[in-house]
């Protein structure tokens, strides 16, 4: 047994980039025992999952779509505190406002019944179809969740368990021979129902006439389980992981940019920050994969393979200060293209936003009433983008906005422009400065092919065994559930 003074020191681990991935790290590190410090270039936490507040509007800067709470929760569980003291939340009444280019609108529900009843009266198709589908969602989900979602796919020990069996003897229902698109024109006889499941490919920055028909999965997430909505807003959630944090311990440097990850004898020795070499056993890193290896990693074996493969879609988000209240508005709100597949096309081969883009609106103002002065609502609007390859973005920019501007003013039967108080805009030049994603890219890699899940890179290092990765670039892949996830599997590798 070892004496007070042969006790080992207290293990130190370093987290690059304060992202959501990076704040749920440090929690769990922090729990295993680890002195944790987590160093981020921007003056704010969270990544993309921040906020923007301009003349009395408040906006979430980035995701704005809440499911699969209790992974958040975990996160205060496992530290032995109650989630509710820090994070509460609501579910949806309903997941989504509809609209149409040939004047169909309608509210989808927040369970499969009654969003199946609400599709056959609008859209005339039967409500069966549309509940097949959702159970058809939930049990590609069941096959994926612990096989794919909650372990690494590059340890041997993940295929060999009763999980693992179970997902080889139920492979055949993940569909991944067929595109998203083909499946559901199969199942669904009206256009716009495929439309509106198709829509659940831009879910992890995909093309729904490329991906597989194993991504009808997603589907599942909202209407089986639930969308929910955070008190406070989405930034809330990165606030009170913050919290939580730092009561365990966890040092969060802003303003701290990481310079290089430090090697020494095949291992990860430490970090540079601001000239400093500070030393580490553990490094764990929350900035894409690609910067990670080309811009903090640039002596170390590449893994080409990996980093070029082709990137997910950006987004082009306008933040809009509404001096006027649209009760035909909700949370959520889809404002369809009127060609789909040309949509798609111009998205991923052209390169470019096509001329009459899917636009969507969150207004959390419909629940925190705060996020805007009385009688206003703040829009945060958004449509698809590709990844920054060099476009002339100002061109751009201006033309969709243009049409952005049309289509929500015929619409509404009102001038947009009109009531704008307040503007700003992110776009895939400043998602890629601001968040350090390569080419902008919302999702690290494209999923546009059945292999896609095997594309990502390991939440480790196969060059250094005490260098790990999270966040969306990596496996299992983006939005706030999978980030967590990857927080998950990784940190399950290092030891206590």
């Amino acid at each position: 047994m070892k004496t007070k003074n042969q006790k080992s020191e207290q293990k130190r681990a370093g987290i690059v980039g304060a992202g959501i991935g990076g704040l749920a790290t440090a929690i769990r590190l922090a729990v295993k025992g680890y002195s944790v410090d987590v160093y981020e270039g921007n003056p704010y936490p969270g990544g993309k999952l921040s906020e923007i507040k301009h003349n009395g509007y408040r906006f979430d800067a980035g995701p704005s779509l809440f499911t699969l709470p209790a992974l958040v929760d975990e996160l205060f569980e496992v530290a032995g505190k109650n989630p509710a003291d820090y994070f509460t939340y609501q579910k949806l009444p309903e997941t989504c406002r509809y609209f149409y280019e040939d004047g169909t609108r309608f509210t989808a529900d927040s369970t499969p019944e009654r969003l199946a009843k609400t599709i056959e009266k609008h859209l005339g198709e039967p409500a069966a179809h549309v509940l097949a589908h959702l159970q058809d969602s939930a049990k590609k989900y069941d096959v994926t969740e612990k096989l794919f979602l909650h372990r690494s796919l590059h340890r041997l020990a993940t295929y060999f368990n009763k999980d693992a069996l179970k997902g080889y003897l139920n492979l055949h229902k993940l569909d991944a021979f067929q595109t998203m698109n083909r499946a559901n024109a199969t199942r669904f006889q009206d256009p716009r129902v495929v439309q509106l499941f198709n829509r659940y490919a831009t879910y992890n920055g995909s093309d729904p006439y490329q991906t597989p028909a194993t991504m009808n999965i997603i589907p599942h997430l909202e209407y089986n389980i639930g969308a929910f909505f955070p008190k406070g807003g989405m930034v809330s959630i990165t606030n009170s992981l913050v919290t939580l944090a730092e009561e365990l311990g966890v040092r969060i440097h802003l303003n701290s940019p990481v310079e290089k990850i430090l090697t020494q004898a095949g291992q990860i020795s430490g970090i540079q920050v601001a000239g400093n070499s500070i030393p580490f056993d553990v490094v764990v890193s929350n900035m894409d994969v690609v910067n990670t290896f080309r811009k903090l990693l640039p002596e170390a074996k590449q893994p080409e393979r990996i980093l070029r493969q082709p990137k997910s879609s950006s987004a082009l988000i306008f933040y809009w200060g509404i001096k006027k209240e649209f009760p035909e508005l909700g949370l959520h709100n889809i404002f369809f293209s009127q060609d789909y597949a040309a949509e798609f096309a111009t998205l991923f081969k052209q390169k470019t936003i096509h001329d009459d883009p899917t636009v969507y609106i969150n207004i959390t103002s419909k629940y925190e009433k705060a996020d805007a002065p009385d009688g206003g609502e703040n829009w945060f609007v958004m449509v698809n983008a590709p990844a920054n390859d060099g476009q002339n973005w100002e061109e751009l920019i201006a033309t969709t906005r243009k049409n952005i501007l049309e289509k929500l003013s015929r619409h509404l039967g009102e001038n947009i422009e009109a009531l704008l108080e307040t503007e700003d805009l992110l776009d895939p030049r400043l998602i890629e400065s601001r968040t350090s994603s390569s080419q902008g890219a919302l999702y690290g890699n494209s999923s546009n092919n059945r292999f896609a899940a095997f594309l990502r890179h390991a939440n480790f290092s196969s060059q250094f065994p005490n260098l790990f990765f999270v966040g969306g670039s990596v496996h299992p892949g983006g939005g706030v559930p999978l980030c967590l996830l990857s927080a998950k599997i990784a940190t399950d590798m290092i030891p206590a």
